[in-house]
């Protein structure tokens, strides 16, 4: 009987497995936008759409990747309960994966996570427990997998999860369209740090080519991962709270890899409305706030090539879908409760844009 219920495990593992190998086929790529500003003659700009995958952000590769490891480690079995710690993408991602599976899926979230995120969570049949102000995601989720739940540690384990030497990582593809570019290796590739399965890839990929492309990654002030890079420090905290989902986080998690990040580019919370603001303006759509503080630091790199005549190529992310912030970041009383006025910052930036 023993060997029956293994046989039988093995063959439910592995038709999990091709669906999402056929999914990944079925999702190709995302689209790689090109912009040129006249603050910044000679220097390219590309935005990786992210926002494009059926899950509308970044972390559906790494919800694919995360499910796969499960599965491919023996974690993850027929009838078992997924859950995970996430401020929402993440979840939104899993919980279709989820789906996809016909598995039961479990998000622990702050409370004061976007409500677009967590009715988006919910939608596709998954249940979010939410945590008070102050109260660890992560223990939360321990707890729940202690009762027989798999637990696909979203931060524990994104750097390892994903494939870094290439099978089409977001690195690999990054650089697949850029090929056929007036400059082809970009000066630069900036991202933000959630996990730091994104900038791990990257980086690490960057260097397995053996390219001189250096990595940014752009963060809200004073988060755990700046104050941890600068002082190599894993057991850095940030000094600052953030409006800004998906990144600051509040400490250095496992999958922060420091010596694989070129440089670090700090930026404040108005400044990333305001070029979230100014995305949706040039590009017809919305994006979330981590997509603003990307280009922030994009426009930062770009003044230094600029100061010292250099022209090239800069690649950033568009990380996720704005109508998930539409109570939020790009509501004005919403802004008003938090202190926010982005007018100021979008006005400085339209003028950064467009004078040299």
């Amino acid at each position: 009987m023993n060997d029956d219920w293994n046989a039988g495990e093995r063959r439910w593992a592995a038709d999990a497995i091709l669906q999402l190998r056929r999914e990944a086929a079925r999702s190709a790529d995302t689209h790689l936008l090109h912009m040129r500003f006249a603050g910044f003659p000679g220097i390219d700009f590309y935005f990786k759409d992210e926002a494009a995958h059926p899950t509308g952000s970044l972390k559906h590769r790494l919800a694919r990747s995360l499910f796969l490891y499960a599965l491919c480690n023996g974690r993850l079995r027929e009838g078992q309960a997924v859950v995970d710690a996430s401020s929402g993408s993440t979840a939104i991602s899993e919980a279709w994966f989820a789906r996809l599976l016909g598995l039961r899926f479990i998000a622990v979230m702050p409370a004061c996570t976007a409500p677009g995120k967590i009715e988006a969570v919910r939608s596709l049949g998954g249940h979010c427990e939410l945590t008070a102000d102050g109260e660890c995601t992560q223990s939360r989720a321990r707890a729940i997998a202690g009762g027989g739940a798999c637990f696909l540690d979203q931060f524990g384990l994104a750097e390892r999860a994903t494939d870094w030497r290439g099978n089409n990582n977001i690195a690999e593809s990054i650089l697949d369209q850029m090929a056929r570019e007036p400059c082809p290796h970009p000066a630069w590739i900036v991202c933000g740090v959630g996990t730091g399965g994104t900038s791990a890839t990257i980086g690490r990929y960057l260097r397995y080519r053996g390219l001189d492309t250096r990595l940014c990654v752009a963060e809200p002030v004073g988060s755990g991962f700046v104050r941890g890079w600068r002082g190599r420090d894993p057991h850095a905290t940030a000094t600052h709270p953030t409006l800004i989902e998906g990144i600051g986080r509040p400490r250095v998690e496992p999958g922060f890899i420091f010596d694989v990040v070129d440089a670090v580019v700090e930026v404040e919370d108005a400044d990333s409305i305001a070029a979230a603001w100014r995305l949706e303006e040039l590009l017809g759509r919305r994006y979330g706030g981590s997509s603003g503080t990307n280009l922030m630091a994009c426009l930062q790199l770009a003044e230094g090539m600029r100061e010292q005549g250099c022209n090239g190529s800069i690649v950033t992310l568009l990380c996720d879908r704005g109508d998930r912030y539409a109570q939020t970041l790009f509501d004005h009383d919403w802004l008003a409760a938090h202190a926010i006025d982005p007018g100021p910052a979008h006005a400085r930036l339209a003028a950064r844009l467009q004078a040299a």
